[in-house]
Order: structure tokens, then sequence, then C-alpha cells
């Protein structure tokens, strides 16, 4: 089973820099490597979408999210992808403008219409602290999500393969 562990987010906006940091952190992870293919995508989007063109049976993506939670709590979720086939030609034009697809929906969404989209796809999430803060200074919440973040996906992982975990 090919996978692909992704981080997105802006590095430059504080607690949104998440995704990349929990993706560095589960390519340094023992348990991850050699199943998966870790990427860093950050807010370029697009990359994303031709890194899925080589072909995986699955994605899981780290994310920041701001669902009203504690800051630092976890989510895993699937995505809700947009139905582009009931679009205006100009909604679709304008919805897919976008060139970097910093959106991860924008990318998955555009993913799924090139035919490269895997079947299964899932965010491992953090509540953010703060959205709008910039700089490269996380929140101690979000920086403490980050390794709990990666055991949780390679539970999913896990359970994807079908292996027992081995730690």
């Amino acid at each position: 089973m090919r996978v692909l562990v992704a981080g997105v987010g802006n590095e430059l906006k504080g607690d949104d820099g998440f995704g990349v940091l929990a993706a560095c952190a589960a390519g340094a992870d023992p348990r991850l490597r050699g199943y998966v293919t870790v990427f860093e995508t950050g807010i370029g989007g697009i990359h994303l979408v031709q890194e899925l063109m080589r072909g995986y049976d699955a994605v899981l993506l780290f994310d920041a999210c701001d669902r009203g939670a504690t800051p630092g709590t976890l989510f895993l979720l699937a995505p809700d992808l947009p139905d582009v086939a009931g679009f205006t030609d100009r909604e679709r034009r304008d919805f897919f403008a976008d060139i970097h697809y910093a959106t991860p929906v924008r990318a998955l969404t555009l993913a799924r219409e090139v035919g490269a989209l895997p079947s299964l796809v899932r965010i491992v999430a953090a509540q953010i602290a703060e959205a709008d803060t910039f700089g490269t200074e996380m929140s101690p919440a979000m920086h403490d999500a980050i390794m709990p973040a990666v055991d949780m996906a390679f539970e999913v992982i896990v359970a994807l393969e079908g292996r027992e975990a081995a730690e």
C-alpha cells in the first residue's frame, strides 16, 4: 500500500505552521520510515496535487484547524470536498483560479478532478490557539500536539495496512 503523509500550512503564521512541523516530525519517526512517503507542501497545494499524481492508495494530511476546541486538540477528519459538477462555469473558474491551491480542500478537489485523489483521505488536524499571528513561533499547545499527531497518524497507517503496531 502506497501512503502519502503530507504537511500543509504557512510556517510564517505561527500556529498555521503545525502541519509542516508535524510532517517533519513524521519523516523523522522510525515507525513511519520505509512505510510512507512524507511530503511537506506548506502553502503550495499544487505541489501536493502533482505528488498525488504519482499514484497513492491513501493520503494523510497534517493541518491546523479552527473548530472552537481547546488549543492543541487533535481531530481525525475526512475532508468534505465540493461537487464542482454542480458549479456554474464562472464558479468553477473562480474556485480553481488560485494557482497555488494553498487551501487543502481546493488542492484535494483538484486532485480528485484530475483522477489523482486516493480513495482514502484523512486529515490529522490540531486546534489553533491564534489564527492571525505572524511569525514562526507556534503556541505551546500546538507545539505539544505535534508528537501526539504523529502517533495518531501512525495508528491510522497501521490500521490501513492491517499490521501490528510495533513500537
